[in-house]
């Protein structure tokens, strides 16, 4: 039954996320190509939605807390613009980065483009209790949220080499999941 229900879930992503076109649809299942190989045939689920669980960084990382899964984060921001990011694990507070070069970042909407890691640096996750960040070098950060999962920023980073994945380095969040592979 918590199968039934897992699927679901995947399949409501992609009913919600149609609105903005049609891409999504087709985006979403390039980008499945684009995992690792452990991912491939696991079921998604959802583990967390700002729209069901709140804005609240301290809420993520307790509902991530028990899962040794990989995550995939995917932002919604102000311009319907979706983007996000596949990470080799879990986010979590962490001194350091951590991570490995599983990790990538990606664009989904209105164009599909993926940012794997470059070798230069393994600045890959860091968690922090006021925001949390993927990807860096040279003072700038692949994908940056903040502890209400409200603003984030985007800039070219070494780890990934990757553009802006927003039109604009700084933007609002509408709506972010995070979903991991059971």
């Amino acid at each position: 039954e918590d199968e039934e229900e897992d699927e679901g879930d995947e399949e409501e992503v992609f009913q919600r996320h149609r609105s903005s076109g049609d891409d999504w649809e087709v985006s979403g299942f390039i980008l499945c190509k684009e995992l690792p190989p452990r991912t491939v045939a696991r079921p998604w689920q959802l583990a967390y939605s700002t729209s069901r669980h709140g804005s609240s960084l301290k809420s993520l990382y307790r509902k991530l807390s028990g899962t040794d899964s990989p995550v995939l984060i995917v932002i919604k921001d102000a311009l319907d613009e979706i983007f996000g990011a596949f990470l080799s694990h879990h986010l979590r507070p962490s001194e350091t980065f951590y991570g490995t070069g599983e990790t990538f970042l990606f664009m989904l909407h209105p164009r599909f483009k993926c940012f794997r890691w470059t070798g230069e640096n393994s600045f890959f996750i860091k968690g922090d209790l006021d925001s949390f960040a993927i990807g860096g070098g040279s003072g700038h950060f692949g994908l940056w949220v903040d502890e209400n999962l409200y603003m984030g920023r985007s800039s070219p980073c070494y780890t990934f080499n990757n553009c802006c994945l927003s039109e604009t380095d700084d933007f609002r969040i509408m709506e972010l999941e995070v979903w991991t592979f059971s």
